[in-house]
């Protein structure tokens, strides 16, 4: 990679997750490399690589990079990944790139990137900064989607990992575990001062689109709108829910008839039992839960012609 300290370059440096991937880390970070290498030399960049070590790690290592005057950090891992980047990066002024090395890479889906690490790679030197809102819950700031519920229950079973399945296949299986054992709960949701009570499977609050490698839970959302997408699902029955829950990821289950799609900046859950809270792919804590968008908090690089 091209590692010459010129003034006259641009700094970016790559925050690396080294187990990101579940088992293709080392093939992915070859790749990386290598592609990160023949780009560079046809640019004026030059590209440092710091690799973190544990939780919260790169929350660290992003805002050391942009307070020693990296203008891109690029987060090169999964959502968890990036969702650690972000949070170092709020107010630095530096700008995110994306190498999506993860499992679901489902922000970077939103992006226009996909799983294509060669495009993410190209982006990084030649794509265009678009503004991204963030949301707020519990002191930390969110990219992708939130929420409670199934949805979190779903995201708990994911993170123990399986034996066999990763990506979209985990949450699947994920869910049709779950769906032996959860039910509704009574949930109060206050949507900009606008309340609604159901007894419901789930409420996310979508910045992005797609969650759970590919799942299009709020398929109209954009990222700088300043507003979120807010999608709650009324008890259903399990077959009723195996029936329609292929819809999800083509987008086409906002029309059924127990799903409310609502949108706002400001959004309170209540529940009269504590249910978990999910946060770009992790539970962080139970009910009650304020989640709170800011607009164009961040800057981020997509493709400059999006696919």
């Amino acid at each position: 990679m091209c590692m010459e300290d010129d003034p006259e370059r641009t700094r970016v440096v790559v925050v690396l997750n080294p187990v990101s991937g579940r088992g293709s880390g080392a093939a992915n970070l070859a790749r990386l490399r290598k592609s990160l290498a023949r780009a560079c030399d046809e640019s004026r960049f030059s590209v440092e690589m710091v690799e973190t070590r544990g939780p919260g790690d790169g929350a660290r290592c992003a805002r050391d990079a942009a307070e020693s005057g990296a203008s891109i950090v690029a987060a090169a891992g999964g959502d968890g990944t990036i969702s650690e980047v972000v949070n170092g990066l709020v107010g630095t002024g530096a700008t995110l790139a994306v190498l999506p090395l993860g499992t679901g890479n489902d922000f970077a889906r939103h992006l226009g990137l996909g799983t294509d690490l060669e495009l993410a790679v190209q982006t990084i030197f030649h794509g265009a900064p678009q503004a991204l809102d963030l949301g707020q819950v519990q002191g930390r700031w969110f990219h992708n989607v939130a929420g409670c519920g199934f949805d979190a229950a779903v995201a708990a079973r994911v993170n123990r990992g399986f034996r066999f399945f990763r990506g979209r296949s985990a949450y699947i299986v994920a869910v049709l575990q779950c769906l032996l054992t959860y039910r509704a709960v009574p949930m109060r949701i206050t949507v900009d001062g606008e309340r609604f009570e159901r007894r419901a499977m789930l409420c996310s609050v979508a910045n992005t689109s797609t969650y759970g490698g590919g799942m299009r839970i709020a398929p109209d959302a954009v990222i700088d709108d300043g507003l979120f997408d807010i999608v709650l699902l009324a008890d259903v029955g399990a077959i009723e829910f195996i029936r329609a829950f292929p819809s999800v990821f083509k987008g086409a289950h906002t029309t059924h008839p127990k799903v409310t799609m609502l949108r706002g900046q400001h959004v309170l859950i209540e529940t009269d039992a504590p249910a978990p809270v999910l946060v770009d792919g992790e539970v962080v804590g139970t009910t009650p839960v304020e989640f709170v968008i800011y607009p164009h908090v961040l800057n981020v690089l997509v493709p400059s012609i999006r696919t």
